[in-house]
Formats: C-alpha cells, structure tokens, sequence
C-alpha cells in the first residue's frame, strides 16, 4: 500500500494525479478545501498528513496549464472572502483554461477558520446561508457584465468594446455593496459551473436554487433517493429543470481483484489509525459537540446530541449511522478515517460497480465523487479496476465530449441575465 506523504504540498504529485484522472477520462478532480489548519491537539496534528495544502484557486490555475480537457473543481468560501475578488478570480481560470473550471460553494463549518478571518466564532448557519445567497446573486451579475461579444476590437474605429453592451451591477444589499463592472470578460462557459454541497434543509434549498453539481453523502441507496428526489424538487421551485442540476454522492472505493483481498485491504487501512487521530475526527465530524476526551473509545457513540452549528446535515448523518450500527466511537473514527461520512464500497470491481449502477439506475445519484482512500494507489486501482467494468457496462465513456465542462457534464451555458439593462446605468460609485 502506497501513499505519497508530501502530496499536499507537492505541485508534481497533483499533476501526476490529474494526468491519470484525465486519461482515464474523468469528468473533474474536486479540491476540497479549510481555510486554516485544523483544530485539534498538536499531537494530533503532528500525525496528519493535511496540515499543509495549496490554496485551492492558486493550483487549479496551476493545473489549467498542465492539462487539456479534464474539468477543474475548487472549494471557496462565502463566508471569508468578497463577490467581487472570486467572480474575477473564477472567471480569470475558466479562461485560463478555455471553459473547464467549477466553484464549490461553501458557508464554512469549522470555528478555527472564523478565528483566522477576524472572527471569534462562526456566523449562525441560517446567517451564513443568508448572506451566500446574497454572494451567489452578485456574483453571477458580475459576470454578466459584459454580453458575449462586447469586446468588438474594432482598430479601424478605435472601438475597444461595444458601450451598449456592459452592465454596471451597482448592487446594495444587506452584506454586499458592489458597482461593477467585473474587469475581465465573460467566462467561456457564461459562468464557471458551480458546485455545492449543503445537505441540511437550508442547504438543500440552496443547492436547488444556484448548484448545479450537488454533492452529497449518503451511507445508504434509501436515503440517497430520497435527498434526490428532494434538491430536485427544490430545482423545479425554482424555475429550473431536472438536468440543470447534477446529484453526485461520494463513494470510497476500496477494490482489489477479490472481495477477500478488497477486505484485507479494508483491515489494513483501518489498523494504520492512530487513537489521536481517533479522537479528532469523533471529535471533529460530531460538530465539537461531544467532549470525547471524557468518554472511553469504547463507549457507544451518545445519542442525546445538542446540534451543531458547523456541518449540521453531517452530523445528522453520522449520528443515525452510528445509532443504527450501535457503533462505539471507535468505531465511528475507524468509519470516519477512510470515508469522511461518505459511503465505503469494498470489493470485486463488479460487486463495487454493482453498487454504483444500483444508485444511478434507482434515481439515487447522476454520478458520483470518487474518493480514493489513498493517493496514488487508490486512484490507480479505480482506473485500472473500475472503469474498465463501468465502460464493459456502457456505463462509461472512453473520450471526452465536449470542450468545456458544462459540455462534458451536459449542463446547458447560462444566458446572460442582464442584457436587456446594459449600457443603460452611468459609470458613477454606489451611494
């Protein structure tokens, strides 16, 4: 079993990975993100390999250059950051790259990160949701500044860009006050695809509203019908259709050429944690609202709760899991360390891949977020064991489509909102 210590911060590593991703014809590599180093005791800390990472907006730039057609996926925050640097950042790499980047919307979920933002604690989460819905909004009126073909470069005329064909945004609202316009032209793909990830009842509202790859953890096909069905249903609330959003679970693959083996190699991961680790992530993916350092391991996972106000649709999750499985928290770590909440698939290629057409054919998921439990070895086995049965099923293509992501996805290019408004709105600051 091999996985590379130095990936977090290791440009090489990340390109190797996305180069294989890409030969195989993946759809996207996601990179997640936390805005600071994790709270924890330093002797945890000192055991985790994911104390050290690029900033996520900076590497996809970085991996534009390395790579042709495979899309790319980066995590930022509505709750640290400002409309009008993502729009231009967002839209500057969806041209770096010709058309292949995606923004995951996050509110943030971890207290340590508020404290390093001028904050002492995290916003409530119907607050940080409030205030998203907001960026979300500027946002995309940011990058319908200009209409499509604004810029006529007409050099006989001296005519730069079309002055009926800008549009001034001079938004006021109740976290944001933004004039416009974005100083970079519209994205190749109108707007960059974007991601989000909020399963409470908050989150999945937003997700119908503004996400167009939703994703998702589900430990079960029942309940990811039913999440399913639900973001769906809150897409139509809005106006939008059943293909404009993209439901894509996480699942850990743990395959080998038989199941005994995929087994063994479940054991072998799970005895490689250590008990700080063990107590963090209890700890952490319980919402910090559990003090385990006053229960044993051993003990079963309580079931009394109070809610958290970080990853509140996680914990759910955890907590009925845990309930359901009779899991002590030990065990519940020893889950949590190989798939973060996410479903664990271990076995054949077909047992794994018997799983995956189960979701997609039973109206459970459009697709799915693979998450290798190792890096490279873990991706390896999915390119070299699964894939080659997902396309022996059709399940899969060889090539990819399209030129953008929105085409490989299949996701339509948004129009541009605004034009009817432009050049009609003076250049002059907000009052």
């Amino acid at each position: 079993m091999n996985a590379h210590s130095d990936a977090g911060a290791n440009i090489e590593r990340y390109k190797s990975y996305t180069a294989k991703a890409e030969a195989a014809a993946l759809h996207f590599v996601f990179i997640a993100d936390t805005a600071g180093v994790r709270e924890s005791t330093v002797e945890a800390m000192s055991r985790s390999g994911r104390v050290v990472g690029f900033e996520p907006t900076t590497l996809l730039a970085a991996l534009a250059m390395a790579t042709k057609n495979i899309g790319l996926v980066a995590t930022a925050s509505t709750t640290f950051n400002e409309p009008y640097n993502l729009a231009r950042v967002f839209a500057s790499i969806d041209h770096l790259s010709c058309g292949r980047i995606g923004w995951n919307i996050v509110t943030s979920a971890n207290p340590f990160e508020a404290q390093n933002f001028n904050l002492r604690a995290l916003p409530p989460h119907e607050e940080r949701y409030e205030r998203a819905a907001e960026f979300v909004e500027v946002v995309e009126g940011l990058w319908d500044s200009w209409a499509d073909d604004a810029f006529v470069k007409q050099r006989d005329a001296g005519l730069f860009f079309d002055p009926h064909k800008v549009n001034f945004l001079n938004h006021i609202g109740k976290y944001f006050a933004t004039r416009g316009p974005l100083n970079i032209s519209r994205s190749p793909q109108g707007y960059p695809v974007i991601a989000q990830a909020g399963s409470s009842p908050t989150g999945t509202r937003f997700a119908g509203q503004y996400g167009e790859l939703i994703f998702t953890a589900q430990q079960s096909i029942e309940d990811a019908k039913a999440f399913y069905k639900s973001v769906k249903g809150f897409a139509g609330d809005f106006g939008r259709s059943d293909a404009d959003l993209l439901v894509m679970p996480g699942i850990v693959p743990i395959v080998a050429p038989t199941a005994q083996e995929a087994g063994e190699k479940l054991n072998a991961l799970q005895s490689l944690i250590h008990e700080d680790i063990a107590v963090e992530l209890a700890k952490r993916l319980l919402g910090y609202v559990i003090d385990v350092e006053k229960f044993s391991l051993d003990e079963q996972v309580p079931d009394d709760l109070g809610e958290t106000n970080n990853m509140q649709s996680r914990q759910k999750l955890l907590l009925d899991t845990a309930r359901n499985k009779r899991l002590t928290i030990r065990q519940l770590a020893a889950s949590l360390a190989i798939g973060r909440g996410h479903l664990v698939c271990v076995g054949s290629p077909a047992e794994i891949v018997d799983q995956m057409e189960q979701f997609y054919t039973g109206g459970a998921a459009d697709g799915f977020i693979i998450m290798p439990p190792t890096f490279p070895d873990g991706l390896d086995d999915f390119v070299q064991l699964i894939v080659p049965e997902l396309r022996r099923r059709k399940l899969f293509r060889s090539e990819y489509s399209g030129a953008t992501l929105r085409e490989n996805l299949g996701l339509r290019r948004p129009g541009n909102k605004r034009t009817n408004q432009m050049g009609n709105e003076p250049i002059a600051p907000v009052v």
